[in-house]
């Protein structure tokens, strides 16, 4: 081992690789990395580290995860350490030309003598990295096919392995583990990259950095990236009792507008929750924002009016914007998102403060202010806040990035309760009142409908009431637009208007009956998008993973056609493409579809985070798993945090579903848990993979053992087709135990079964276990892991559906296309009862006893 073949095949004072000369000191742990390495061909470069050198192999497909797949892995020559920490471009001509990604890294533990098994050509180890765990072997190859430098790589059969579709780590997770980022931009962002941690600032920024002192490239989570176009903000989730703790803190809440403000070029463009530009409305804030020293820039702030005692007012903020003179508008700043060519929202908060506050500095604060922040517990400053007569208060986790979407990562605390409400419609003026009696309000519902919320009839001036009747008579409509209108005498004298203008309420409750008590209408709000306009559900204290985030920005140009049954919103590109050309199905048809199955599968999809098999030219052309939500996906599709930070998909209306399909998606896999309590599982899925030739009645068989033992455990069990060989059987559970529970608990029933008829099951992962046997697969169960979405089509020959059941119907063979998107829609108009309608009903309390009847001891 030693680099003297790595050093010879390279041009130092051209390559930005290490040379080797100053390798950095690793410790006890040994490491290891995987790179991603876009060379004459793509192909993944493993290492490890040994006596002072990273041990390296080519592997032209990429580690899996199925134990059954054994990789080729080309041994090359020796690495330096510190090559481990590695990602740029090579330049094109030197050896190994291309761009290279951190796919991944962290340490790995031989589980016999390294050196000796090493030199047998035998590494059994475990790996401890972001994306791959557990036992793995590489092996030297006997085969003379690939020389004496070919060796096979290969995922042993534990707890971290996968089968099939579930295996593709190198797909699921592509980007980098480093920076975030994919190979192509790391290729376009080429000089600004790692060079040996020289430091280099893009877009002219170090000397405008310096000069004030700023120490940006030090900050931890800071990378330097090109100017983002347009950034998502981060939005709170409401909470009646502010949390404490030292990990949080706390702003005081200002009744003005949200606007992330852009700074390039020396113009500043302020831009509202809904991404519009707000800058002509500001010009006074944008002209001294303009003036900041800095060469380009994103600020997170709001747009207030503020007292003479320092308090923001919204009505005296509308009162501004409506009239001909206009008091002082301040911009008060709480985030600090970009800085000359250094993207900071991967660095914790309390780092973006201390930087924003330097910066602002030298700002007048009358229309630039700081907005500080105080580390005292929560409940203590609400108290405060509320005897200062301010509207609330936001808590943030000072050790967090900044999150696109709703995170419980910033929590809002209100001193009095406020709303956002979509007006549908206003009631005749009674008396000498002019204008209208009272707006009739309500909120979008997860479906997609408008649910009337009740009516406000207080807060209004006599110019306002006039002024907002003029608005509502231009967008009058004939129907109204709530799913359960008003009735009697509220509806005879009511007009109803397009749902498109939203107002601010203040209220003291919400009734049982989902309207709101006494409420005082505040002002509108051209800042916010009708569509967005949900109930927020306050709870005591969020402290577990986040809940449902914010909508994105939609696409500039797509279509607002609207559709039947609630998709609407989605333009679909080539309609009539075909994605399964065997059934002669497109685009069209699939949200023809889904259209038909909207209202049996969307209960089972609902604040659920999703993983994507998009096909997008066919089921039988190249397909790919996908997580993570870019800026390309549509405004329909709920975005959500999970665990680790990465952002997923939800789809929790019909338009969701449509959109899908324009992404070319064929599967949906949604996980066992529900937003917001994605650490602990609600569902339980067995799956019964079959061996190929596995005759059905034996398949019947097994699933019935199957569902007599989860009866005699106190449990109900569902059935669904998987949409090909196998069946599921699912049991809804009460969220209490978290993963490692609910996947060892699963473990014990697939061993128990194993146990108690040896020929018939299995739970081992290695196909050669399974002759004439039926595999339950437990690791469905697995944090991060799926299954199959009822009524979600399979990207399979025939357009096949996995469909829920009855137990009575498993006398026909119902595996692979016998339930398609041909016969499904057909299937739900004319059942009866849906099989599964109960299914969150039964949903049963897991308890240690309980566990323990099938050998697991709750840890």
């Amino acid at each position: 081992m030693g680099l003297e073949r790595y050093r010879q095949k390279r041009n130092f004072r051209v390559t930005p690789e290490p040379d080797g000369d100053h390798a950095r000191a690793s410790g006890d742990a040994l490491a290891f990395v995987v790179q991603k390495h876009a060379a004459s061909r793509l192909h993944y470069d493993f290492r490890l580290e040994l006596d002072g050198v990273l041990l390296s192999w080519a592997v032209p497909k990429g580690p899996s995860l199925d134990p059954n797949d054994k990789r080729l892995a080309m041994q090359t020559e020796d690495h330096p350490i510190e090559y481990g920490d590695f990602e740029g471009v090579i330049p094109k001509g030197e050896y190994g030309g291309g761009t290279v990604m951190v796919w991944d890294r962290g340490t790995w533990l031989p589980t016999t003598e390294p050196r000796e098994a090493y030199a047998k050509g035998r590494l059994k180890f475990e790996l401890h990295g972001e994306k791959l765990r557990g036992g793995w072997s590489l092996v030297r190859s006997k085969g003379a096919k690939h020389g004496p430098d070919s060796w096979l790589l290969f995922k042993e059969a534990d707890d971290f392995a996968r089968l099939g579709a579930q295996a593709t780590i190198t797909e699921d997770r592509a980007n980098s583990v480093l920076s975030g980022r994919s190979l192509d931009e790391i290729a376009a962002q080429a000089d600004r990259i790692w060079h040996s941690n020289r430091g280099n600032h893009g877009a002219g920024g170090e000397v405008v950095a310096a000069a004030r002192g700023l120490d940006v490239a030090q900050v931890a989570g800071a990378r330097e990236a090109p100017m983002p176009a347009l950034i998502e903000p981060q939005l709170a989730s409401a909470v009646t009792t502010p949390p404490s703790g030292d990990a949080w803190i706390h702003e005081i809440k200002h009744d003005g507008y949200r606007m992330l403000c852009r700074i390039e070029s020396g113009a500043a463009q302020f831009v509202s929750r809904t991404a519009k530009d707000w800058t002509a409305t500001f010009p006074s804030l944008a002209r001294a924002l303009s003036r900041l020293p800095l060469a380009c820039a994103w600020l997170d702030g709001e747009v207030v009016v503020l007292d003479d005692k320092g308090r923001s007012s919204f009505q005296a903020l509308q009162n501004a914007l409506a009239g001909t003179h206009v008091p002082t508008l301040t911009y008060v700043a709480f985030d600090l998102l970009y800085l000359d060519g250094t993207d900071l929202r991967g660095a914790p908060l309390i780092e973006r403060k201390r930087l924003l506050e330097k910066l602002l500095a030298a700002a007048s604060a009358s229309t630039i202010r700081y907005s500080d922040h105080f580390a005292v517990p929560g409940p203590a400053f609400l108290e405060n806040v509320a005897a200062l007569g301010l509207e609330g208060m936001v808590s943030k986790r000072a050790d967090r990035p900044y999150q696109s979407g709703r995170s419980t990562a910033w929590q809002k605390a209100k001193c009095k309760r406020r709303q956002e409400m979509v007006i549908g419609g206003y009631t005749d003026p009674e008396g000498s009142r002019g204008g209208f009696g009272a707006l009739l309000l309500g909120v979008y519902e997860p479906d997609g409908t408008l649910s009337y919320s009740g009516k406000v009839g207080s807060g209004f001036t006599a110019a306002s009431l006039d002024a907002l009747h003029a608005t509502l008579l231009v967008i009058e409509r004939k129907k109204s637009s709530f799913r359960n209108p008003p009735q009697g005498a509220e509806a005879r004298r009511a007009h109803w208007v397009d749902p498109v203008l939203v107002a601010e309420v203040a209220f003291t409750e919400w009734t049982s009956d989902a309207t709101l008590r006494h409420a005082v209408f505040h002002g509108l709000r051209p800042d916010r998008s009708a569509r967005d306009v949900m109930r927020e559900h306050e709870v005591d204290r969020l402290e577990a993973p986040p809940p449902r985030l914010a909508k994105s920005t939609p696409r500039a140009g797509a279509s607002s056609d609207k559709g039947k049954d609630g998709v609407d919103d989605v333009r679909l590109t080539n309609p009539d493409k075909l994605l399964y050309p065997d059934a002669k199905l497109s685009k069209r048809d699939l949200v023809a579809y889904y259209r038909a199955v909207a209202t049996w599968m969307l209960p089972h999809l609902r604040d659920r985070p999703l993983s994507l098999v998009r096909c997008p030219n066919g089921w039988d052309k190249t397909c790919f798993y996908q997580k993570n939500a870019d800026e390309s996906a549509d405004a329909s599709l709920d975005r959500v945090a999970v665990p680790g930070g990465d952002v997923y998909m939800m789809a929790n209306a019909p338009a969701a579903l449509a959109a899908l399909v324009q992404m070319g998606v064929l599967e949906i896999h949604p996980w066992g848990s529900r937003s917001p309590r994605l650490q602990q599982p609600d569902r339980i899925v067995l799956d019964l993979d079959p061996e190929d030739a596995l005759p059905w009645e034996e398949l019947r068989r097994a699933v019935l053992v199957v569902k007599a033992l989860m009866e005699n455990l106190g449990l109900v069990p569902f059935l669904r087709t998987t949409g090909g060989k196998g069946l599921h059987v699912v049991v809804a559970i009460v969220p209490s135990y978290g993963w490692e529970d609910i996947k060892g608990f699963t473990k014990a029933i697939a061993e128990l079964l194993e146990r108690t008829f040896p020929d018939r099951f299995t739970s081992k992962l290695l196909k050669v276990s399974r002759r004439n046997r039926v595999f339950i697969d437990y690791l469905r169960n697995a944090e991060g892991a799926t299954a199959i979405a009822p009524y979600s089509l399979r990207a399979r020959a025939g357009a096949p559906v996995s469909t829920p059941l009855a137990w009575e119907e498993l006398d026909a063979d119902v595996r692979h296309a016998h339930f398609n998107a041909r016969n499904v829609p057909e299937r739900v108009r004319t059942l009866a009862h849906d099989p599964w309608a109960d299914v969150d009903r039964s949903a049963a309390t897991l308890t240690p006893a309980l566990m323990a009847r099938v050998g697991y001891k709750v840890r």
